[in-house]
Formats: C-alpha cells, structure tokens, sequence
C-alpha cells in the first residue's frame, strides 16, 4: 500500500550565514608580516578539498568549518607529528576547566618551582621562589608561549607535569583525537609526543566552545610582564585578521600555526604545520584563512521547525503529516557550485498511523559537485493517532471500494 518517493529540489540562489553550533621547544623571533603571495609553494603532494586539489607550502594542513564541522583542506591531516607549542592548547584547555569548576581563580597566586624557573625556551620570566597570578600565568602560557607559565599551571593542579600530562592523555581520548600522545605541557622536543592536524582542529573547536568565557585571551597582541614586554607570536593575531590561537617551532617539526577567525557569523580554524621559516608560517596561513573565505560559505536549507515536505497518512485521525528536519541544517559549500547542489527528499507514502511526533518517516539527501555529501532523518513533526474502527473501516472500504 505504501509507495517509495523521492522529491528532487535545486537549491535555492539565495544562501544564509549562521552561527549555530552543530581541539625542546625554541623560543622563536617574531613572526613575519609580509603580504600573503598570490601564489602558495607547493610542497610534496598537494591539498585536498571539495573544490579539487591545490598546493600548499604547509607539509601538513587542515582547514575546517566550525559552525558546521566541513572539512574545508585536508593534506595529511591525520599524521602523527611533532606538536611543539601547539601542545600548549591542551594545557590551556585544562587550566579554562579548572576556573569554570572555581578549582582556580583567575586572582589567585600560584608558586614557582625550581623546575618551572629553569625551564629553557619561551618564557614568560617567572620569579625564582616567587608566585604568579593564574591569569598572568594564562597570558603568558597563550601570548608569551612561556614555558614556565605552562610548569606553574600543571604543578599546581595536578602536584607535578607527570601527572597532569596523564590528564593531558585522558583529555584527548575523551575528545577524540586519536592520534595524540603527549609526554609534557609544554611542547618541548620529546619522540613520544605528538599530534595531528585534524586532533588539534578538534581541540581548537572545544576550547572556543566550552571555554568562550576564556577564549579572549588568544587574540591579544602583547603582554606585559616582570619588566618584558613580549608580542604575539601569531601574526594572523597581531595584524587582526583572527582572534586566536597559537604558534609552534620545533626542530623536528617545523614552523606551525593554529589560527580561527569570525566573519559575519561563520568561523573557520585553520592549522598547518612543516613550514620552513617564521615568514612562511605567516603567509601560508594568511593565504588559506583568506582562501576558506572567499571559496566557501554557509548555506541554511531548513529551520528546526520548517516543514521540508507534507505526506499522506493511512489511517489516520488526520489525513497527513508534516516533515521536519527536528534541528537546524546548514552546510558549507563552495560559492561556485552552490547552484548546483541537489536536495532530494526520500520517504515511503501512505506512512500508516500511528504516529509519534519525531518517529523517523523519511530522509533528505544533499549532493551535488563540490558538496559534502549527506543525509538527514527527517522526522514526523506532530502526533497522528490511529482511527477507531469504525473509521478504518470506512477507509479501507474507500480505498478498495471507491478508489479514494
């Protein structure tokens, strides 16, 4: 009695943006300024993303949507690497979850160990049996990249950098980034450590989720402290074009950046990591963060509660049902082919009664050149209860008998 269908729809020219949610260190000399070339260098094989591949000077790269998890650029992004600082994000991470917790205070002072005064690369100068306010700590953990900041922080909650290296791990296990493996807090040089793009991505995206209170911190240009005044090493922070989050430099690992920036509503994060100097760092992000928004942009197909298709009902109380998608759906897609995206909805009529508000009736289907392809449940958007018999009874006698 029930019959497949499918109705095929283009999509719409007009699009909406929205900001709906749906991761031996060196102290390195300031980063570079210059204009981002027109033109990246490639390096081994080239980026994939949905416009097709392109080159990249980064070895390894991902770029990513955050309001709607869109993997933008993708080169290696799943292979294990040397993290340097960018270690650092997970420190910071812990620390933003101690203060929400009130286990820290941003006013409270915190001692300094030998260990954290000794501590060689970046450094935000600490005092020699001295204590820092946490949020100086946290200024000079994100903008100074100050290693002993990093050692004060873990010593204090976990009584040593072991063992708040072993909340490092269970942190990024409860995230999911499966390639992650941390041996300090810091980022300093260790053949045990490391992480890939695409687990940094993810570690990014929670800190400005779950910590926004917080995340204000990443986009300050210069911090102050015993005397030294040190800037910014993200030059996609210094220059304004983003408001977070780290660099790194290891030997080992190279020149890397984790950045985001907000545009009228659409976030996007960027990291790269394998460049072969400070100025490149700053000119490849530059480049891709500018690329993620001017090839690509957020696209709303249905509201929460919008009706995407009505279909009929077979003894019901009610002749039909409404479709829902039963959240916000927007996607990312690249300017260009938006035009050509195909939306089709997929379900079997007559659905017969009863039916529950949010019972599963059929599925929109999003594909097309450039679009990540998907598919979303679609859902009954109200409570169709079964006719008494007698009322089926007339249906099924209309149905055979009348053809109605």
């Amino acid at each position: 009695m029930t019959q497949s269908l499918t109705r095929r729809i283009l999509l719409a020219t007009s699009s909406a943006l929205v900001a709906t949610p749906a991761l031996a260190q060196r102290r390195a000399p300031r980063a570079g300024r210059g204009k981002a070339s027109a033109e990246p260098v490639p390096t081994g094989n080239p980026a994939q993303t949905p416009l097709g591949p392109i080159d990249t000077a980064a070895k390894y790269a991902i770029v990513v949507d955050y309001n709607t998890g869109a993997t933008l650029l993708d080169k290696d992004a799943d292979v294990q690497q040397p993290p340097s600082s960018m270690t650092k994000l997970m420190t910071a991470y812990i620390v933003y979850g101690m203060l929400k917790i009130g286990r820290l205070k941003l006013d409270q002072e915190l001692p300094v160990s030998d260990k954290a005064w000794r501590m060689q690369g970046s450094k935000m100068f600490v005092p020699q049996g001295g204590s820092v306010k946490v949020e100086d700590l946290i200024r000079g953990m994100i903008i100074q990249s100050g290693n002993d900041a990093c050692i004060v922080l873990a010593e204090a909650i976990a009584g040593s950098e072991d063992q708040f290296v072993d909340q490092m791990n269970a942190h990024a296990k409860d995230l999911g980034m499966t390639n992650t493996h941390y041996a300090n807090c810091t980022g300093w040089p260790d053949a045990t450590q490391h992480m890939s793009m695409r687990d940094i991505a993810t570690l990014t995206a929670h800190i400005i989720h779950d910590y926004p209170e917080y995340y204000h911190y990443d986009k300050e240009t210069s911090f102050k402290y015993n005397g030294i005044n040190q800037e910014n090493r993200n030059s996609l922070v210094v220059k304004g074009l983003a408001d977070g989050l780290k660099t790194g430099h290891t030997d080992a690992g190279g020149y890397g950046l984790v950045g985001s920036a907000d545009r009228g509503g659409r976030r996007v994060i960027l990291v790269v990591n394998g460049l072969t100097s400070m100025h490149a760092r700053a000119e490849e992000s530059e480049k891709l963060l500018e690329w993620s928004f001017r090839e690509f942009e957020n696209v709303t197909l249905f509201r929460a509660g919008d009706t995407v298709e009505t279909i009929k009902v077979w003894l019901g109380t009610e002749p039909t049902v409404p479709l829902v998608g039963g959240r916000d759906l927007t996607i990312t897609m690249p300017k260009q082919w938006r035009n050509t995206a195909k939306i089709e909805v997929q379900y079997n009529a007559p659905v017969e009664a009863p039916i529950g508000r949010g019972d599963t009736l059929g599925k929109l289907v999003v594909s097309g050149q450039g679009v990540p392809a998907m598919q979303v449940p679609l859902l009954a958007g109200a409570d169709v209860p079964r006719k008494g018999l007698p009322g089926r009874a007339l249906a099924v006698l209309g149905h055979y008998v009348l053809g109605s």
